[in-house]
């Protein structure tokens, strides 16, 4: 297997220059992964299926839908990408390379383990600070237009927030200047992550349901279907932040009413 993807390497690395690679390879993979994984999820809305598993009853017009991936093609055109393109440089200097020897899957493990620590760690308190008043108001609201989100939700942001946020999914790998595989795995990763926490499904299969202080969808959901005073829930990928600083109380406290077979919980919140 190792072989089989080295020489997939090298095929790449010999046809493409690492500007290439490191900026319109990377745009390109993102793009993939995040329409192929998010597109499903408004099929399955306008189809009605799997229904019992959705967690909001609402469903999003059409209109709705085609306006988020109108603007997101825009924006990732007008801001991802020139933000790779100008990051380029600051990742060269802090010694990301795309060269063989591949890195090894200790050191790949170590380096997306370090990655999900610290971008939960930024995104919390940036995602706080965008649920001020003037700051929701004026940038964090256009994210929250969409009430019941939807996988392709995940990434339809003002332009600010793209910048702001997508600070705490960069820093990590801007910091340890990583092997270019391994920088497209942890986005492979967080973009699967981010569009999961959006679908507004909560599946049997859900991670959520297995690995221990997973977010999901039913947790980021809450978030979105709240005044955004008293949402909580600001954790990225795993919860522990909303925790340790107790800003996931609601949720909590909705989740062992539901256990505990209390009806009609809106009325009793």
């Amino acid at each position: 297997m190792a072989s089989i993807i080295e020489s997939g390497w090298l095929y790449l690395i010999t046809h493409f220059s690492d500007f290439q690679l490191a900026c319109l390879g990377s745009f390109f993979l993102h793009e993939s992964i995040f329409f192929f994984s998010g597109l499903p999820f408004i099929f399955l809305e306008r189809a009605g299926w799997l229904s019992k598993y959705k967690i909001q009853t609402k469903n999003n017009s059409p209109a709705a839908q085609e306006k988020c991936i109108t603007r997101l093609l825009l924006y990732h055109f007008g801001v991802n990408l020139p933000v790779m393109i100008v990051s380029y440089p600051v990742f060269k200097f802090m010694g990301m390379r795309s060269s063989l020897p591949l890195p090894s899957w200790k050191v790949v493990l170590t380096q997306i383990i370090f990655y999900f620590i610290l971008e939960d760690f930024v995104f919390y308190w940036g995602h706080r600070v965008l649920h001020t008043k003037w700051l929701y108001k004026h940038v964090h609201s256009v994210h929250h237009e969409y009430a019941t989100p939807f996988g392709l939700t995940s990434e339809y942001a003002h332009p600010a927030e793209i910048l702001f946020l997508g600070f705490a999914t960069i820093v990590g790998p801007a910091i340890t200047g990583p092997h270019l595989m391994t920088l497209w795995l942890w986005m492979v990763l967080r973009v699967i992550e981010t569009v999961e926490a959006h679908c507004g499904y909560h599946f049997p299969w859900s991670l959520s349901n297995f690995l221990p202080l997973y977010g999901g969808a039913d947790f980021h959901d809450y978030h979105h279907r709240l005044l955004y005073t008293k949402s909580g829930n600001y954790s990225s990928t795993f919860t522990y932040m909303d925790m340790v600083f107790g800003t996931d109380k609601g949720y909590r406290k909705l989740k062992a009413m539901k256990k505990s077979g209390v009806e009609d919980v809106g009325k009793q919140m």
